[in-house]
């Protein structure tokens, strides 16, 4: 159910790794070096059921608010944002911080999915969805047909 793209390392980390073995003496972090690179991809469990999918996904931190979730050309997008600025000011300084995360996600859904009954709830940061499934011929309730 997931396409998920693995996680392309760039060629200064690993130039860094070659050249130092294993362990890195400067403690890379790729984020600081290249922002860009900055989105997250959550962990994600997918439980599917004779009746639906569902998705749970770890995004800690964020506010229901924060996320879009949208479905096109069959695949399940799910992104948030998470901006946070704060800023004190005394008499003798000034002090403003400010931090920006963002995640991003996207699953080809299987032709079985309803999309328009998609449901999502965020709780304790964990985005939960629900993907219910079309009734197939064989997912229907028997009828019996009485002969007259």
């Amino acid at each position: 159910m997931s396409n998920l793209a693995k996680p392309n390392r760039s060629f200064w980390p690993k130039m860094v790794q070659d050249f130092f073995g294993k362990e890195n003496p400067f403690d890379w972090d790729e984020k600081f070096w290249f922002p860009e690179k900055s989105v997250e991809v959550p962990s994600t469990n997918v439980i599917e059921n004779d009746q639906e999918f569902k998705l749970e996904m770890s995004a800690p931190g964020f506010d229901k608010k924060d996320f879009k979730v949208d479905v096109h050309d069959g695949v399940l997008s799910i992104s948030a944002e998470r901006k946070n600025e704060k800023e004190e000011k005394n008499e003798n300084y000034r002090k403003k911080e400010f931090s920006y995360s963002s995640i991003r996600r996207s699953f080809a859904l299987p032709e079985q999915v309803m999309e328009e009954g998609i449901d999502a709830k965020y709780d304790n940061g964990i985005l939960r969805l629900l993907l219910p499934k079309k009734l197939t011929a064989s997912g229907k309730t028997k009828k019996e047909i009485t002969v007259a």
